[in-house]
């Protein structure tokens, strides 16, 4: 692997989100909850999150362990859905996993900033733990509505 594309890999934007994750919190009562782990290497993540009365997030609680690609990718994620419906969150979950896999979002976003981990395939799980324990949570949450 060529060192620009670690630089892309590590953009300080990641950095940043992993050394400092946002949204660390365990959320108390919260509507919609899950926990994913990759056997592989051991990365884990806890999510949590709390709705208004209109199905909007309005608190996100993401706990783990990981390296830096799930460590960002998770606090880049919650700051992303805050606000959001999980209609919404679904088609932001959808548009990232279509970016992992090498389809350009005609939206901007900071998300993009995680672009350059599709250069690294490997490194692609790391960045979608946190997305798929979202559907995870997304689906178990509809079921029991």
């Amino acid at each position: 692997m060529a060192l620009d594309d670690l630089d892309e890999l590590y953009r300080d934007s990641i950095l940043e989100h992993s050394r400092n994750p946002r949204h660390r919190e365990q959320i108390e009562d919260p509507d919609l909850t899950a926990v994913r782990a990759n056997r592989f290497c051991g990365d884990e993540v806890h999510l949590q999150i709390a709705l208004d009365d209109s199905g909007r997030i309005v608190r996100i609680g993401l706990q783990g362990v990981g390296c830096a690609i799930t460590q960002a990718s998770g606090s880049m994620m919650a700051d992303a859905l805050r606000g959001k419906t999980l209609g919404e969150a679904d088609e932001l979950s959808e548009a990232f996993r279509g970016m992992m896999q090498g389809r350009d979002n005609p939206v901007e976003s900071p998300l993009d900033a995680l672009a350059g981990v599709r250069q690294v395939p490997i490194r692609i799980k790391c960045a979608l733990l946190s997305w798929s324990t979202l559907d995870d949570g997304i689906k178990k949450h509809r079921k029991r509505k």
